[in-house]
């Protein structure tokens, strides 16, 4: 820094040029002398009738410096001036009245602007540290997580209830017309191509055209009433909105492609229907006035014509159930899983038509997996094949399903057989069973009987005296092996009985 004058004459020279100032006496003929940075021409020097001004300031982290003379108007009005203001941690201005006084060296604070904080966090250990910076994070991610997964069900809900709305305009040759009638669309059904069932659209149009009559069943999911849509008679499956995925499943495993046969229950349309109060869930199905096979076996005896017809049709469904068939208008196997009685309908013509396909599973054998239904009901106890009862079945193969489907068909022949009248002596109808369990099981009272004791239903030996009796005997035993494995397959079931049905002279 450059020496200015004699100190002491400057000190004395001064002080009397700070009173004067104060005191507003100062003349423009006593100016005062200052350091200028910026006044190269007079040899960094200026002088004022004011104040003389250092200054030091950091602009984006560089410190600049400035000296200068500032003049007596811009000290007014008196008081600390603007110029010499200070701004903390950014600007530090130094005002003063001798010569050359304004050569100090200023330096700007350093300031904590948030001090209370960086206090707080110098007294915090690391857990309390790491609890703070990802505490919020956790919580940001939690939100996420739940807003993504309500989304979600939100979607599958609103999927599920808008699939059916869909219209497919691709099949307009099948538009309603006035005159079509039930069997109409049933043609149209089979010749369509896809052999999935009726387009959406349509699905829609039966649906909301249909007239319930009566109640004619009841069960777990809801009701089934007969309806009349254009002079016909359909069987209306309405759940209760509580079973909406069983609804959903059911119509969707109906609407499988290639899945139509004469001895599968005739799929028509689905719907979900909002009355305002409440949304109904609607299965319409062909119908059949005998009722289930359950129903019927419990009102009618049979022949050996007509035991061996119910016997025949049930296991031809059953074996086009099961059957994958390849190509591009292919149809996947599918295992029934609640195969019994009451989930078997009887046709006018006396045979038979699977019906209930809310818990049945598809094998796609492209990739090898098993397309189980994502609901929590389980099959029928007393119908449940033993590696099902004592959960030995192997879930990832899918001809477990279809061996435990055959147990159930032998259960089924047992109540079929029981109520066929050979020479004038038929029994009373009963249930698989009845003589070792109560008559709502336990899983835990069949697997007793069933996989403990290896029991099995009680084939009379009277049978053997006719052949029908003597051959549906000898299949059931058949069905019921404990191992899965060993049972005869549908198809096998279904020739055996075919061979049988030319036999006795059977019209089918």
């Amino acid at each position: 820094m450059r020496s200015y004058g004699n100190p002491a004459v400057m000190s004395t020279k001064g002080t009397a040029l700070t009173l004067l100032v104060l005191s507003g006496l100062i003349a423009i003929g006593n100016a005062l002398r200052c350091n200028c940075t910026n006044c190269e021409s007079s040899g960094y020097e200026c002088e004022t009738d004011g104040a003389c001004m250092a200054s030091t300031s950091n602009i984006a982290g560089v410190e600049q410096h400035v000296r200068i003379c500032i003049a007596r108007d811009k000290l007014m009005p008196p008081g600390q001036p603007f110029y010499c203001l200070s701004a903390e941690g950014y600007l530090n201005t130094h005002c003063c009245y001798s010569d050359y006084c304004n050569s100090v060296d200023l330096k700007v604070p350093k300031v904590s602007r948030l001090p209370a904080i960086e206090s707080a966090l110098s007294s915090w250990g690391p857990v309390e540290l790491v609890a703070v910076i990802a505490g919020p994070i956790i919580l940001v991610c939690l939100l996420l997580i739940v807003g993504v997964l309500v989304f979600q069900h939100h979607q599958r809900t609103y999927n599920h209830r808008q699939r059916l709305d869909v219209e497919d305009p691709s099949c307009d040759h099948l538009y309603l017309a006035k005159d079509k009638t039930l069997q109409d669309l049933i043609f149209d059904l089979s010749t369509s191509g896809s052999g999935s069932g009726l387009p959406l659209f349509v699905q829609r149009t039966v649906a909301r055209t249909i007239v319930l009559q009566e109640i004619i069943g009841k069960g777990r999911f809801g009701e089934v009433w007969r309806g009349k849509w254009r002079g016909g008679d359909v069987a209306v499956k309405i759940f209760s909105s509580r079973e909406e995925r069983s609804w959903f499943r059911e119509a969707e495993i109906y609407q499988t492609i290639m899945l139509r046969h004469e001895n599968i229950l005739g799929f028509i349309a689905a719907d979900n229907k909002d009355n305002g109060t409440w949304t109904q869930l609607w299965l319409v199905s062909d119908y059949h006035e005998h009722g289930s096979l359950f129903d019927y076996l419990n009102c009618y005896s049979v022949t050996i014509e007509g035991m061996i017809k119910l016997a025949l049709s049930a296991a031809s469904g059953l074996a086009h159930l099961h059957m994958e068939i390849l190509g591009t208008q292919g149809k996947p196997g599918i295992a029934h899983r609640d195969l019994k009685s009451k989930n078997i309908l009887v046709k006018k013509n006396g045979t038979c038509a699977i019906a209930d396909l809310g818990l049945a599973v598809r094998h796609e054998s492209s990739t090898d997996t098993i397309d189980i239904a994502p609901n929590q009901r389980v099959g029928t106890k007393r119908y449940m094949a033993p590696e099902v009862l004592d959960e030995t079945i192997n879930m990832k193969h899918f001809d477990s399903f279809k061996c435990a489907d055959i147990y159930a068909l032998g259960l089924v022949y047992w109540e079929i057989a029981r109520r066929g009248s050979a020479g004038g002596v038929h029994e009373d109808y009963q249930l698989p069973y009845y003589d070792l369990v109560p008559p709502d099981p336990s899983i835990e009272e069949m697997r007793k009987v069933v996989c403990d004791q290896r029991l099995r239903p009680t084939v009379p030996n009277w049978w053997q005296s006719y052949e029908a009796l003597r051959v549906m005997g000898k299949i059931m035993r058949e069905c019921w092996y404990s191992n899965g494995a060993a049972r005869l397959t549908a198809l096998r079931i279904k020739k055996t009985l075919s061979q049988l049905s030319v036999l006795e002279d059977v019209k089918m």
